[in-house]
């Protein structure tokens, strides 16, 4: 198992940033899912996020919405998210799951923590889960050898980074603006200040997501953060594919972009 620490101590070593990459699983279809994600780690992605399909995504934007609710369709279930993440860690990337709190809870923290290592996960990010509330999963993450990723956002005070920030073991995930995902035309402007502001409270990677959907956004995103995070962007080119082979090509061409992006 590729782990967060070993992509990021790589990336320093190379002068860059880390370029992470997110697909839901189940979609375009449960294997092509793998496919994609290992295309995108073939073409420079050193960190692949894979989404576990939820029913009422709270943060997530229109193409996001589209793609997961495909993957519902298609009949994804855990059981799938574990296989898909077995299959994207085969490739060499650390590969964590991207998660709302509720599917974890239902099926039971140590239970899913267990799992996750166990099919080669580096660990999760749990976007809608609060510090307060988050004692037994960080329990279970610690106890199974998996990372925990939690968010700050341009509206948290400083002690709310802080606070954010010791429940994180991976990277924290700094979300470049306020509102739902999506590529955008710029990167928040708040995010370098929120960048600048988490690491005065630790030092694990900053990583920023949000918006970034191009090489010329993934420079500017990491000129100062330690990861840049795309997902948006990677989805729309399989939801605008004619078909699954077409799609492939589509993504692993943005990779590659994004790549030299986060190298220049």
């Amino acid at each position: 198992m590729t782990t967060l620490q070993t992509v990021f101590e790589k990336a320093r070593a190379e002068n860059r940033s880390a370029l992470v990459g997110y697909l839901p699983a189940g979609f375009p279809s449960k294997d092509g899912a793998v496919a994609a994600a290992t295309a995108m780690v073939e073409a420079g992605c050193d960190v692949i996020e894979i989404g576990l399909p939820y029913s009422d995504p709270l943060m997530d934007g229109p193409t996001i919405q589209d793609a997961v609710h495909r993957s519902l369709l298609n009949g994804t279930r855990i059981s799938d998210v574990m296989r898909t993440v077995e299959g994207v860690a085969a490739s060499g990337a650390a590969t964590l799951v991207m998660t709302y709190w509720n599917p974890v809870d239902r099926y039971g923290a140590e239970r899913f923590a267990r799992d996750l290592a166990s099919a080669g996960g580096a660990g999760t990010i749990t976007p809608d889960l609060t510090p307060e509330e988050s004692g037994p999963w960080l329990a279970a993450s610690k106890e199974a050898g998996i990372d925990t990723v939690f968010l700050v956002a341009p509206s948290s005070p400083d002690e709310r980074i802080s606070r954010v920030a010791s429940c994180c073991t991976g990277f924290v995930y700094a979300a470049s603006l306020m509102g739902v995902t999506g590529a955008r035309e710029s990167v928040g402007s708040a995010a370098e200040g929120l960048v600048k502001r988490t690491r005065s409270h630790t030092s694990l990677p900053v990583c920023v997501g949000l918006g970034v959907g191009n090489g010329r956004q993934a420079a500017e995103v990491a000129a100062y953060a330690d990861g840049v995070i795309v997902g948006s962007a990677f989805i729309r080119r399989l939801l605008d594919a004619p078909d699954e082979k077409t799609g492939l090509a589509e993504v692993r061409e943005l990779a590659y972009e994004l790549a030299r992006g986060v190298r220049r």
